[in-house]
């Protein structure tokens, strides 16, 4: 069994800690254009449907959660929030929003699915201490040997585990044989939010035929989550235009993704089941992404995560806290056609060495 086979395993034998139930609530939809975010809840969505057999009556983002809505969906059944990199305060909405529906629903389990944690401030750990141990049934997946050091020293009356992304769940899918695969370029596949290691600037990556861009999703318009109206008109631009007319090449095979995989029946049977068909819609557009090049440097944990589904040679990038890092020394560091360095110097080196050692990819 390969390093890659082997994670998809570590992640089942993890999950299965679950106490067993029926149906559930799954929270915290990502509804913006992050594709990693999506990878993440389309595994959540296929984890929980077909290895834990579960009903997942309601979903939600926290723009449109409902607690009426959800009551009536699932009675007392439990509340899965999904997993990601938004435990701490460099994303506090979302953090607030998970801390209101942990103390607002202490009569029933809530899970947490894997996360990085990480608090800048040591005031804002104990406050979240405080509201995660006044749960009595909370239990919390943390994706990284660091992570799980906190959560252990930190969250004592939760029940911890230590888990791979749920990403992982996805499985293994073929890359996409493109009459536009460009043989002498590397992407830096690049995020210059909150996270970004201003040590591994553009600029400092020396390394020939470079192309710098972050999720090709980025480009898109997506609309207010808070108004209908707008998202509607930013849909029409977004599908009819920009990943329509714009991109014809791209258009064409997206619809054999869209309608011929497997898993879009799998769908149909989850709670607003047009949200996990517009997620598995987005995927598609980070493989296409991907895709085109020979090797990929990346600074988010989900280029590598993807870069590792593919197959395609890869440099991991430390991103502004431990997060790349620690991930990586815990589940794949043993991957043969990726390379994590620390230093600027050495990004071009790690390319090369991948190149070489997996010519088949030129």
């Amino acid at each position: 069994m390969t390093q890659i086979q082997k994670i998809p395993e570590l992640l089942h034998q993890a999950l299965g800690s679950f106490n067993r139930f029926e149906s559930c609530a799954l929270l915290d939809y990502p509804n913006y254009l992050n594709i990693g975010d999506h990878l993440i809840w389309i595994g959540a969505i296929l984890y929980l449907k077909n290895i834990a057999n579960i009903d997942i009556k309601y979903t939600a983002s926290i723009h449109d959660f409902s607690e009426k809505l959800m009551e009536t969906s699932i009675g007392d059944s439990p509340i899965i929030f999904t997993g990601g990199g938004n435990l701490g305060d460099i994303w506090p909405a979302y953090q607030k929003f998970r801390e209101r529906i942990i103390c607002r629903y202490k009569d029933r389990e809530i899970i947490i699915l894997p996360q990085s944690i990480y608090f800048d401030s040591k005031e804002n750990l104990r406050k979240t201490a405080n509201i995660f141990n006044s749960h009595p049934k909370l239990t919390l997946f943390t994706r990284d040997d660091y992570s799980y050091s906190i959560a252990l020293e930190a969250f004592k009356n939760c029940q911890i585990l230590k888990a791979p992304d749920m990403a992982f769940q996805i499985g293994s899918i073929p890359r996409l044989c493109l009459n536009n695969y460009s043989k002498n370029t590397v992407l830096y596949h690049c995020r210059e939010d909150a996270e970004f290691n201003s040590n591994f600037s553009p600029d400092a990556i020396k390394v020939p035929n470079l192309v710098v861009e972050d999720w090709i999703s980025f480009n898109w318009v997506l609309g207010s989550p808070k108004s209908e109206w707008m998202q509607s008109i930013a849909q029409l631009i977004r599908e009819v235009w920009q990943r329509g007319l714009k991109t014809p090449n791209e258009w064409i095979s997206r619809q054999l993704w869209q309608h011929s995989h497997p898993y879009i029946a799998q769908f149909n049977s989850v709670y607003n089941s047009k949200l996990h068909r517009r997620s598995w819609d987005f995927i598609y557009s980070g493989i296409y992404q991907f895709s085109q090049y020979r090797v990929i440097i990346t600074n988010r944990l989900h280029g590598h995560i993807l870069c590792t589904i593919l197959g395609i040679p890869h440099v991991l990038l430390p991103n502004s806290y431990y997060k790349n890092e620690s991930f990586y020394e815990t589940w794949t560091s043993a991957l043969p056609f990726c390379r994590f360095v620390k230093e600027p110097a050495q990004v071009n080196s790690a390319v090369q060495e991948v190149l070489e050692l997996f010519p088949q990819n030129q």
